[in-house]
């Protein structure tokens, strides 16, 4: 299926105290009509500055690095790029009810008539569940309602697309969810392009059709979210997407015969033949990288190391299982209740076929 492009972004440099801090370094994203991406990553990491250059609220220090459709619309003002912003403060207008709240865009517009700016108002209130709150201030509004009619107003201007940041930022974590499958289920309707900032990877994770995940300006890896979680492009990204984080130990490649080992004090582990092809005989200065759902506790095995388990955290369907060995922290998750006490000596095993190998720079091989 052929790729139509919503918006590009192309080696997006942005400088700021006189290029002396550059919030965004080489930025390339390409959002397909109707898709949604998230920009994932810490705080100053580059991520809202860039969707600020996309909006049109920061100007870029190179001078064609925002497309939409095709349209290269670096140095147009905001207004005229025809995209919907929500903010992550709930910015409504007090003394306006939630029906002229929402049309407050397409009223100072003025291209739209009465008529036309009713029925837009209608269909986001249905698409929204606010029909029965039309004539109430927002000082009478939920928070989730508040959230809402901001995704309301975006909505009714009918733009090439969405661009939020930390929407859900404000909200308590029951709201989130809810509001979190409410932004995806209006985003399936509308098949709008959405960009979707925040830092938090469950609501990467759950909402993104693709993340971009970035780190000091510089995008660290786009894919789906399958692929960032299990095939992250470096030791960054494979440890800020996943809770509890991945696991890491530094190790070397040695042969046993025909096999190729993974050697560290920890341990001696053969490595399959699918994982061992991309690796080279007496690499040294590795990392593995395993997660925690990968690591067995369980009966002794040819392959598995001894560890004792120093904490026990139940996660309500999943358990998380601390253990030590040799100094080093090695975390475990197991459906159910854990099948082992705290302070007792349990046989580990890793499920090799599911570890990662990095590189000295950090870099996935």
């Amino acid at each position: 299926m052929v790729k139509i492009s919503g918006i590009q972004v192309k080696n997006l440099v942005k400088s700021f105290q006189k290029g002396t801090v550059q919030a965004c370094k080489n930025v390339n994203l390409d959002i397909a009509e109707g898709e949604l991406m998230v920009l994932l990553g810490p705080s100053g990491c580059g991520k809202t500055t860039t969707l600020r250059c996309i909006a049109g609220l920061e100007s870029p220090d190179n001078d064609d690095a925002i497309w939409i459709k095709g349209r290269n619309v670096t140095r147009l003002p905001p207004k005229d790029r025809n995209l919907a912003f929500v903010f992550q403060d709930i910015t409504l207008f007090p003394h306006l009810n939630v029906r002229k709240n929402i049309s407050f865009g397409l009223d100072m517009r003025k291209t739209c008539s009465k008529e036309e700016i009713d029925r837009r108002v209608q269909e986001a209130a249905r698409l929204l569940h606010l029909e029965e709150l039309l004539d109430r201030k927002p000082n009478q509004l939920s928070g989730g309602q508040a959230q809402r009619v901001a995704l309301g107003r975006a909505i009714v201007m009918e733009p090439d697309a969405f661009l939020m940041d930390e929407p859900l930022a404000n909200l308590d974590a029951a709201l989130r969810i809810e509001m979190r499958t409410e932004i995806k289920r209006i985003q399936r309707k509308l098949l709008t392009s959405t960009i979707f900032v925040t830092h938090d990877q469950e609501e990467a994770l759950t909402l993104g059709d693709t993340i971009a995940v970035m780190k000091d300006g510089v995008v660290q890896q786009v894919g789906t979210p399958y692929q960032i979680y299990h095939q992250p492009a470096n030791i960054f990204v494979g440890t800020f997407i996943g809770a509890p984080p991945i696991n890491l130990f530094p190790c070397s490649i040695q042969s046993r015969g025909t096999e190729m080992i993974a050697i560290s004090d920890l341990f001696y582990l053969p490595i399959p033949e699918a994982i061992a092809k991309n690796l080279s005989l007496g690499s040294q200065n590795l990392t593995l990288g395993i997660r925690p759902e990968f690591v067995t506790i369980g009966p002794k095995l040819e392959n598995s190391f001894l560890a004792r388990v120093t904490l026990i955290e139940p996660l309500g369907s999943r358990t998380l299982i601390f253990l030590e060995a040799k100094g080093r922290e090695i975390r475990s998750v197991v459906q159910g209740e854990a099948p082992v006490a705290e302070g007792e000596a349990v046989h580990v095993t890793f499920q090799m076929e599911r570890v990662f190998f990095f590189d000295s720079t950090g870099k996935r091989i």
